[in-house]
């Protein structure tokens, strides 16, 4: 008889338990389920701007921070300037900040994480992330952008990229890229 009570209590404990567990848990949804959703792709923006990856001179843009015995592994800092045109002087738009790094084994291909920080014009103060595969060598090369910020908010769309000049001797480089990105 005493076994028979204790398997009706803890039978009863469990079921109490679970009933608290449901109960909270429909809570938690109610209150998502009510919230209303905002639409997120309203507008589509096509950006141009050229990237100065600089790793030569006194003031690099580009600095190594992990530099291991090959050249998979190889991990670059960058606040690079975004200019409006090809030469070294041209209007800053923003800044290329992140970082990339060889993760190929087999070809030239970079992993990028790197944020477009725009710092002119209606964009001041606004971003796009950008992560994706980079196989450097490529004509173009598509990257994903995977957010923003400011009037990039919930921005999603594809960059395309193409180097205008690199120099072997010093590393530098100029990357043309065009953007596009649905936004709200």
């Amino acid at each position: 008889m005493a076994s028979f009570l204790t398997f009706s209590l803890f039978t009863l404990y469990l079921a109490l338990i679970l009933a608290a567990l449901v109960t909270a848990n429909a809570a938690f949804s109610e209150h998502f389920a009510k919230t209303k959703l905002t639409p997120t792709a309203k507008k589509m923006t096509r950006l141009h701007f050229y990237f100065h990856d600089i790793t030569s001179g006194k003031s690099p843009t580009a600095v190594a921070i992990i530099r291991p015995k090959t050249a998979f592994g190889t991990t670059v800092m960058i606040d690079d300037p975004l200019t409006m045109d090809t030469k070294p002087g041209s209007k800053v738009v923003g800044r290329a900040q992140g970082l990339y790094a060889s993760a190929s084994q087999h070809d030239s291909a970079l992993l990028m994480a790197i944020n477009f920080a725009f710092s002119y014009g209606k964009y001041n103060g606004s971003a796009l992330s950008v992560m994706g595969r980079n196989p450097v060598l490529d004509e173009v090369r598509e990257m994903p952008v995977v957010g923003g910020s400011g009037v990039f908010r919930f921005a999603r769309g594809y960059a395309l990229a193409s180097t205008v000049r690199y120099s072997v001797k010093t590393g530098d480089a100029v990357v043309q890229y065009n953007v596009t990105v649905m936004h709200a």
